[in-house]
């Protein structure tokens, strides 16, 4: 049985996010895109790097610093984005990724539910 409108749940997640961001990080990206794709949620974060971020990678020891920075406090938080999920789509994460390129200030974060949740889902 389909329940909710695809680019409805998908608009939520990213309002989500952008919220948990905001509390946990002190700031949040200046655009977020979810897309559901079968058992993924894949959300495309940019313009997530502070200025002095941004100037700290001009040089390679400092943007692998940003990168472990970044990685470490998103880890840290895991559970609360998962759950954040959870509470939207009604199905558990079983697994998380992430990753920053500091080159564009993106991240991408996917993760993947126990459940196809597309398939749960009108256009």
């Amino acid at each position: 049985m389909k329940i909710l409108k695809k680019g409805l749940l998908e608009a939520e997640i990213s309002k989500a996010l952008t919220q948990w961001e905001k509390e946990y990080l002190g700031r949040g990206s200046v655009q977020v895109k979810t897309d559901i794709l079968r058992n993924m949620v894949i959300v495309a974060l940019k313009g997530i790097l502070t200025p002095a971020e941004q100037a700290l990678t001009k040089t390679t020891a400092g943007l692998l610093s940003i990168k472990k920075t970044r990685s470490d406090l998103i880890e840290t938080g895991s559970d609360q984005v998962k759950e954040i999920i959870h509470s939207l789509t009604g199905i558990n994460v079983y697994s998380f990724h992430t990753d920053i390129s500091t080159r564009s200030g993106e991240r991408l974060i996917i993760f993947m539910l126990e459940d196809n949740l597309e398939n749960k889902l009108t256009e």
